[in-house]
């Protein structure tokens, strides 16, 4: 009978263990759980603020390292000043670039590495336009100068247009394959 006695009250400090253990390892499983939650709040306000700091609106493209601001858009027909060695209407943008960083940055690069052109008057395919001559005769011994830090650089570039009806679109990426910023339309008429 002793025996029973002796076994019932050590069945029980088992079974107490054995519930410590589980409550320890339930808070340690909170305590990990709030960790990540916490975590992923920080991440996800450090990612909005990412997101803030970049953006395409109001014809202004701010990326990390550079800002492009759209300063005027023209449509320039066939053989007249900007348009004399092309077969189509091109529609020419002159734009501001600053570099915000360290890095070797040019007007041209940048915004072949930020802007996609679509015409939509294609109802199968997307209609990405194609880059035309230089607009503006200003910029041809300038469009591929470095442009030093905080720094900021005037240029021009054209789109080759389809038709004078479709807007064009003026879509911004972070680099090329990089997240969409934003888009915007421009009249062509």
């Amino acid at each position: 009978m002793k025996k029973k006695w002796l076994l019932a009250p050590m069945a029980t400090m088992i079974l107490l263990a054995a519930c410590g253990e589980d409550s320890t390892k339930e808070e340690a499983t909170k305590e990990n759980a709030q960790t990540a939650v916490s975590s992923d709040k920080t991440d996800t306000e450090k990612a909005k603020k990412n997101n803030d700091d970049v953006y395409f609106k109001d014809n202004e493209a701010k990326l990390v390292d550079l800002k492009i601001n759209i300063t005027k858009t023209k449509v320039i027909p066939v053989g007249e000043k900007g348009n004399e060695y092309g077969d189509k209407p091109v529609i020419a943008i002159w734009y501001n670039t600053t570099n915000l960083s360290d890095k070797d940055i040019d007007p041209t690069t940048a915004w072949s590495v930020v802007f996609t052109a679509i015409q939509d008057n294609n109802p199968n395919s997307i209609n990405k336009i194609e880059v035309g001559s230089l607009p503006d005769d200003r910029f041809l011994d300038t469009q591929l100068e470095t442009i030093k830090k905080n720094g900021t650089v005037e240029n021009a570039i054209a789109y080759e247009l389809d038709d004078l009806k479709t807007p064009v679109t003026l879509v911004a990426n972070q680099g090329i394959g990089g997240e969409e910023l934003g888009r915007q339309e421009y009249k062509v008429k």
